[in-house]
């Protein structure tokens, strides 16, 4: 029996002994991969000067060393970057990356980022919210991130290692998380969560607010309520004795954050007058205001410089998607200023000394992303701070400094090589780190031979019929689409306006605003129909009067 018992012990200490050893053996030979120097490149850190020959060396997923004479470590698995470059990874700071496709859904959502259609959101007044669909602050994305697919893949392809994603849709949109896009799983890609907290002025498709008056009006009543909700939950705490416990309320304790300063307010804004209304209420609540879009930033950069409000700019560029037709008429002269404008607008943002990061606009084709950097450096931007737009500026908006955007001992090791410099024509990516590991890199799926785009178009010039019963009226609609955003202006007897808070979803929804006169007055129209081919049928409602209908007609390609 003795014997048998000794036999046991020796078979069990070498059992544990074996696991050991190959614990040991795995962690080590783990190390042995997750160690790397690129050696001999060009490296341009985006913090501090460009070193023409030299060594990066990572481990463990940071950086350890960098220099011209930075050494190789033993156990490191060395890449000969002879005549390579290498750069931080891009960072992309307002994107849907990392979420579930939408499934089309006729419950009330909002616009969103003007890019996006409504990711799944919890059921009107959910637990503890007191608040619908849309107003629901609380909303995380870290709750429906999921590794992988096409779209995370198309924007490793052009040198993005990291996004900040954000909820689909809604007025407030919910909060944001910073991903690297790679990882098995959320918790290996989340950086850092929560980010900031979301806004877009778009009013909801049905359902109160559906102008952009109320949509205003939800907005500073419910940071009114977040702030009385502090005071009660404030005093409670001091005396609770004799008080009425205060009732949870997940959508006003999500507000608490941005309120008291601690968590910034991205608002989604471009034109001229939606930006002068967004720095209207962070200056009101003493909110950390973050533009995002910024179409017409440059207008008002001097007073974004004064309040310290950083801008994510847009690289969607607006450009015509649609073939010249030789009996087509010239586009007008502000269609074509606008593009020339948006080309100008990082350039006239850095002398203003505004800080901002690009993002890439829900582009449909990420190829056209680098390009239209290349585009912005023509119209007076410097490569360096288009570099340090893509880079630093990015991590430092989004309370990322110290971990991403440069290369520099101590950071995340996300990197780019590249054969060329970044912003030049012809400038492939070869090779990328994110997290310290190397990432494959898949070439896009071909266009297709035909090119054209399955995705619905509202640009081109349409003949507006509005029918109010007894009253009827002829105008033009000069539309522009950018992704699902939507611009352009209303020419006719209800005077030239800017349309606002366009919109046009996957499955033809379209919604825009546009003030008209009416009876003397200046008055917010919202016109809400779908899009078949080229008409478009919907409802028309003028604040203080009975709702009409509309019809929209533009030519087919060769019509006269």
């Amino acid at each position: 029996m003795l014997k048998v018992h000794l036999r046991l012990l020796i078979v069990l200490v070498a059992l544990v002994s074996f696991v050991c050893l190959s614990h040991q053996y795995g962690r080590t030979q783990r190390n042995a991969v997750e160690t790397y120097a690129i050696t001999n490149a060009r490296i341009v850190p985006a913090a501090g000067a460009t070193i023409e020959r030299g060594t990066v060396v990572i481990r463990d997923g940071l950086i350890v060393a960098v220099g011209a004479s930075a050494g190789v470590p033993a156990d490191a698995r060395v890449i000969d970057g002879s005549g390579l470059t290498v750069y931080p990874g891009l960072i992309d700071s307002y994107t849907n990356l990392g979420l579930p496709e939408a499934a089309p859904s006729p419950s009330p959502t909002g616009g969103g980022p003007g890019f996006f259609q409504a990711a799944p959101r919890p059921s009107p007044g959910g637990p503890n919210s007191s608040q619908p669909i849309g107003l629901q602050p609380e909303i995380m994305v870290d709750d429906v991130i999921r590794p992988g697919g096409t779209e995370i893949e198309a924007a490793r392809n052009v040198g993005i290692t990291t996004a900040l994603t954000l909820p689909r849709s809604g007025i407030w949109m919910g909060q944001s998380a910073l991903i690297n896009l790679a990882g098995e799983s959320p918790q290996q890609m989340i950086v850092r969560s929560p980010v900031a907290m979301h806004v877009s002025f778009t009013p909801l498709r049905t359902g109160y607010p559906g102008s952009l008056m109320g949509v205003f009006s939800s907005l500073r009543q419910m940071l009114l309520d977040a702030q009385r909700y502090h005071e009660s939950m404030q005093m409670y705490e001091r005396s609770p004795r004799g008080i009425r416990r205060p009732d949870i309320d997940k959508s006003l304790a999500a507000l608490l954050p941005v309120i008291e300063g601690r968590m910034p307010v991205v608002m989604l804004a471009n034109s001229e007058r939606e930006i002068a209304r967004a720095l209207d209420l962070a200056e009101e609540f003493k909110l950390r205001a973050i533009i995002a879009g910024g179409r017409e930033a440059d207008r008002l950069a001097d007073r974004l410089a004064k309040l310290n409000v950083p801008v994510l700019l847009s690289l969607n560029l607006p450009r015509r998607t649609t073939a010249a037709l030789p009996e087509a008429d010239p586009e007008p002269l502000r269609v074509l200023r606008e593009r020339v404008d948006a080309q100008q607008t990082a350039g006239k943002l850095a002398r203003a000394r505004v800080k901002f990061a690009f993002q890439s606009g829900s582009i449909t084709n990420m190829s056209e992303l680098l390009p239209n950097v290349g585009r912005v450096i023509a119209n007076g931007l410097s490569a360096e701070d288009a570099l340090r737009a893509f880079t630093i500026w990015p991590a430092e908006i989004l309370g990322a400094g110290n971990q991403l955007g440069s290369i520099e001992t101590g950071k995340i090791a996300n990197l780019i090589i590249t054969r060329g410099n970044l912003f030049d024509r012809g400038t492939r990516v070869t090779q990328m780190f994110i997290d310290g590991r190397p990432v494959d890199l898949r070439p896009p799926t071909p266009p297709s031979p035909s090119g054209s785009d399955v995705r619905p178009s509202l640009t081109g010039t349409w003949t507006l019929n509005v029918n109010f019963g007894q009253e009827e009226a002829t105008a033009t609609l000069n539309l522009q689409q950018e992704g699902e955003s939507v611009r352009g202006t209303l020419q006719g007897p209800f005077g030239s306006r800017d349309i606002a808070n366009g919109s046009l979803s996957a499955s033809g929804e379209v919604k825009f605003t546009v003030p008209v006169d009416v009876g003397g007055q200046t008055r917010e129209a919202t016109f809400t129909g779908t899009l078949a081919g080229n008409e478009i049928h919907g409802a028309v409602n003028i604040e203080g009067r009975a709702p009409g209908t509309f019809t929209a007609t533009r030519p087919t390609p060769g019509e006269n």
